[in-house]
């Protein structure tokens, strides 16, 4: 198992730098990361810094509170795909799920797994697990199974507590096979990798994938 292959190298700072997605697209490259993660004002120049690579360029939408209006999050998946973006990582919006309002939650995923699948590109869902009860992680899988998108992801590393085995384990049990699963949020060290993988992990989102891939 290498670890480099399931990391998304992540820069998601509110003051992130053009040097800092230049840097962590070239160290991307050198150590076959599966994908860079970066605001969207940084695609189009991550895409160029990507060029010619394997290296899939990811950004994130409605991050990281996820409750802008669902036209917002459709447009912004429609302008970074064409700024050359591969995947998305997008926020569920949260107030709705803790007041139940499931057919609001179901309609803003549905567009957005909508854009993204008529372009044929890839997106995460994040449904930010540090905030929620049990019983709303299940109905939000339940509407995942239905909606198909093509991972269910942890959390933003923003809100609540990040990714733990357990909440890994209890994912892989509600989702379809075929959905895949990404951690994110407080992933430092081999150890937390290897173990998240174990539990059922598909994708790594980390800020220190670099010392996660030196101490392996």
């Amino acid at each position: 198992m290498k670890i480099a292959s399931f990391i998304d190298h992540t820069v998601l700072k509110a003051e992130t730098t053009l040097a800092d997605v230049k840097r962590i697209c070239a160290e991307a490259i050198e150590h076959q990361f599966a994908a860079v993660c970066v605001p969207p004002y940084y695609v189009a120049p991550a895409r160029q810094a990507l060029q010619d690579s394997s290296v899939r360029l990811a950004t994130v939408i409605g991050f990281p509170m996820g409750y802008s209006a669902t036209v917002a999050k459709v447009e912004e998946i429609k302008r970074a795909i064409d700024e050359g973006a591969d995947e998305f990582d997008v926020v569920i919006n949260v107030a709705a799920v803790k007041n139940g309002n499931w057919a609001f939650v179901r309609n803003d995923l549905d567009r957005m797994v909508t854009a993204c699948h008529l372009r044929a590109k890839h997106i995460k869902v994040i449904i930010e697990t540090g905030l929620l009860e049990k019983e709303e992680i299940r109905q939000l899988c339940t509407i995942c199974n239905d909606l198909e998108p093509d991972y269910v992801k942890t959390s933003t590393g923003f809100n609540g507590a990040g990714a733990n085995p357990e909440v890994i384990r209890l994912l892989r049990s509600l989702l379809k096979p075929e959905i895949k699963l990404k951690a994110s949020g407080g992933i430092r060290t081999a150890d937390d990798a290897r173990a998240l993988i174990e539990a059922g992990a598909n994708r790594l989102g980390a800020s220190k994938g670099i010392s996660i891939v030196s101490e392996e």
